[in-house]
């Protein structure tokens, strides 16, 4: 630092934070069961036919195959998949030995996990060490190869340097079971007319394991499993999906909370099939009125969807959670914030699977529940007319407050860096207003700007001298989406353990009684 600043002589320069981008992540992600693919691993994937490669496509037990179909047809771009498995066991491989053998057992449970292996002593000068290959095949008998793994130079003995059980340990394949043999694996190389190479298939001990249970879905915090390893991903997505846990259960009242709490968390929405027993209108509507999930974070279209059953060769109701994801993310491109002005398309082959009057319609939406036809608006949450307030309950707004926080806490984690007191807090309220003017004159709020529109308030009203020493930093803003001057408040708190933005209230002197932007 120049001795003339260091003194105080000079000012120093202002703060300049980069502009905070207004990008929606555009991600759906769906938690349920799969035919293969990693297990609570969530994994991006861009297309069906992706979908199809690492996580087998469509399956008749797992309804979430059937709602990324849905995804995809509807216009969806990118979804986050989370594979569960209740009591799947995965294949093992069994390399002869001496008189035993090294088993390998494979990474990722299920039936459709095909491996094979070969050993070969290549460059190899003594009686320890050998050279492992690894490949996982589209089918069994076949040499259509999806991923290969060599392992040079490793030993059969426990302890030694490059012992296989140590190197596996680093494998997206397998990992050493149980090595059995007191010497190392025979060669499985041999030069046949086509010069090709034997390999050991793996065992037909593999398991797709049973149908999921809510617990399943909600997962170990421990293990990352299910929803837990939604909520320890740093990746980040806009929309969640709960598919059925099979053709005849519905995902359970446990679940979906859990899925809504984890949605108020990471400001996203969750998407909710309505259930199989509501056959018509009128059912749903008495049920409806003990109806235990009730959210601003969630959003139901009712009926579900007839679509071809490609696997049955014939039209079958579903879900249509992956339909209603696919459409907004649809809509979110076209649008320039989250479906603003814009109607929903259901593209075909699906259809409503029923109709609904409109007296019935007008009476499903006070309750929180949208109706699904060929054009509908995406009208609202999941939170009744008597007990929401309107930002609470209109989807669009929703949304767009769910995006305005998960950009805000994004391109405001820079201050906590830097020194506390009135230069930081005075670039925040620059960076922060100048993003919200860009939402004011896009038409996402209404008024005619700052004090109308919006406020930012960060001064040391929230950032005390307690906070402070802390290491923490708060921003408050408040954004109008109904009426001018009706603002819904956010509070920001930055902490080197991580970032939090949560709805909050704010009284007349905090909100008028300072600086705001």
């Amino acid at each position: 630092m120049p001795e003339a600043l260091r003194r105080g002589l000079v000012a120093p320069a202002p703060l300049s934070p980069p502009a905070i981008a207004l990008e929606d992540p555009g991600i759906t992600a769906f938690v349920g069961r799969c035919l293969r693919g990693p297990v609570g691993e969530p994994t991006t994937v861009r297309s069906a036919e992706e979908f199809q490669r690492r996580f087998g496509g469509l399956w008749q037990p797992s309804m979430l195959s059937y709602a990324v179909e849905q995804f995809f047809g509807q216009g969806g771009r990118q979804a986050l998949i989370v594979r569960v498995a209740n009591g799947a066991r995965a294949a093992t491989l069994d390399l002869p030995a001496g008189r035993g053998a090294i088993r390998l057992r494979a990474l990722v449970p299920g039936t459709r996990e095909h491996l094979r292996a070969a050993v070969d002593y290549d460059g190899i000068g003594d009686g320890e060490r050998f050279n492992l290959t690894v490949q996982r095949l589209l089918a069994p008998g076949t040499e259509r190869i999806e991923s290969q793994e060599s392992h040079r130079q490793v030993s059969w003995r426990p302890g030694a340097e490059r012992y296989v059980g140590d190197v596996l340990l680093n494998s997206r394949l397998v990992r050493c079971a149980a090595a059995e043999g007191q010497a190392r694996p025979q060669a499985t190389w041999r030069l046949t007319a086509s010069g090709q190479q034997a390999y050991v298939a793996s065992n037909a001990d593999g398991d797709d394991g049973a149908r999921l249970t809510d617990y399943d879905l909600i997962g170990s915090p421990e293990l990352r499993s299910g929803l837990q390893a939604l909520a320890a991903s740093e990746l980040q997505f806009g929309l969640l999906c709960l598919p059925p846990l099979d053709r005849e259960h519905d995902v359970g009242v446990a679940a979906l909370l859990v899925a809504a709490r984890l949605c108020r968390t990471r400001h996203a929405l969750l998407l909710v099939d309505p259930p199989a027993a509501w056959t018509d209108a009128a059912a749903a509507l008495q049920a409806l009125g003990t109806w235990p999930l009730q959210a601003a974070e969630a959003c139901m279209f009712y009926p579900r969807v007839l679509m071809p059953d490609r696997l049955r060769g014939q039209v079958e109701c579903f879900g249509n959670v992956g339909a209603i994801a696919g459409m907004l993310a649809r809509t979110d491109e076209l649008a320039p914030l989250p479906a603003l002005g814009t109607r929903l398309q259901l593209r075909a082959p699906l259809l409503p699977a029923g109709a609904v009057a409109e007296a019935e319609a007008q009476r499903l939406e006070r309750l929180g529940v949208n109706t699904l036809r060929a054009q509908c608006s995406a009208a609202v949450t999941m939170v009744t007319e008597l007990q929401g307030r309107r930002g609470a309950r209109n989807l669009r707004a929703r949304r767009l407050a769910q995006l305005l926080a998960t950009c805000i806490e994004r391109g405001t984690r820079w201050a906590l860096y830097e020194p506390p007191g009135e230069p930081v807090w005075r670039a925040l309220r620059a960076q922060v207003a100048a993003l919200l003017e860009q939402v004011r004159a896009q038409g996402g709020l209404a008024g005619g700007g700052a004090g109308s529109s919006f406020e930012v308030i960060c001064d040391a009203r929230l950032n005390d001298g307690a906070e402070r020493r802390r290491g923490e930093l708060a921003l408050l803003y408040g954004i109008a989406q109904q009426q001018p001057g009706e603002f819904e408040f956010w509070l920001v708190r930055h902490r080197l353990a991580g970032s939090t933005v949560l709805p909050a209230s704010a009284n007349a002197r905090l909100c008028h009684g300072g600086p705001t932007a």
